[in-house]
């Protein structure tokens, strides 16, 4: 008697669970409609809330992690975003190409972070999981000429370069923007769009703003030197002079 009982309770408890449960998931799904309608009109902060309000309501959502990363993203939030980015390739093991699009979007952020070295390895790590991903292959490529330029100035001429850096980083903040993971919600659910690119045009720009800085260095330098030759042969006029 004492058994069946027991199954009877366990039945009525799991009976009870399952419409919760639903009701959890259909909350989670609500939040994230409500989150890409802000994002869609660039409302991001109110879109940051609604993504927040479905990862509380669950955390292993990949959808809403990924779009709540994008949209701290575009709130210039790096390091949240790269956080969120992070979490999501961590839910994200069955689709490799997935979880590039976010490996990208880490190296998106940490470049604007002016962290090169990070920003080189998630472009890296993109490139792994979706050796298809010609645009990550391209800003890796910026990446590694930005970093070799650094190491070859060194000293005031990298401070220099990092001026030059930021000012071409505030031109691509305008457009190098994260996709949205829209879907439609219906249609493609819990499924991230392309990561966001670099255009090619941007890329170009900085690395000819990057030739244009060497070539001006390399000119500032001759210059110097030119002028102490001259400095040391009028000094060695005089000398000669007054011997």
């Amino acid at each position: 008697m004492s058994r069946f009982i027991i199954r009877y309770i366990l039945f009525l408890v799991a009976g009870v669970m399952l419409p919760i449960a639903v009701s959890a998931q259909k909350d989670v799904r609500k939040n994230i409609r409500k989150g890409n309608k802000e994002y869609r009109q660039e409302k991001f902060s109110d879109a940051v809330k609604f993504y927040e309000n479905a990862v509380e309501e669950n955390a292993a959502s990949k959808e809403a992690n990924f779009n709540l990363g994008n949209a701290l993203y575009r709130q210039k939030e790096w390091d949240q975003a790269i956080e969120k980015y992070n979490h999501y390739t961590s839910l994200e093991q069955e689709k490799p190409e997935e979880a590039s699009a976010a490996w990208h979007n880490i190296g998106n952020a940490m470049l604007q972070k002016k962290e090169l070295q990070g920003s080189m390895e998630a472009y890296k790590m993109a490139l792994r999981l979706n050796p298809q991903d010609d645009e990550a292959r391209y800003n890796l490529a910026v990446v590694q000429k930005m970093i070799q330029d650094e190491e070859e100035q060194g000293g005031g001429e990298q401070d220099q370069q990092e001026d030059q850096q930021e000012q071409q980083q505030e031109q691509q903040q305008q457009e190098q923007q994260p996709q949205q993971n829209d879907q439609n919600q219906e249609k493609r659910a819990e499924q991230p769009d392309q990561p966001e690119q670099m255009s090619r045009d941007n890329a170009r720009q900085l690395l000819q703003a990057i030739e244009q800085d060497e070539r001006e260095t390399q000119e500032k330098v001759q210059q110097i030197k030119a002028k102490e030759r001259e400095e040391q042969a009028e000094n060695n006029r005089r000398n000669n002079k007054n011997w």
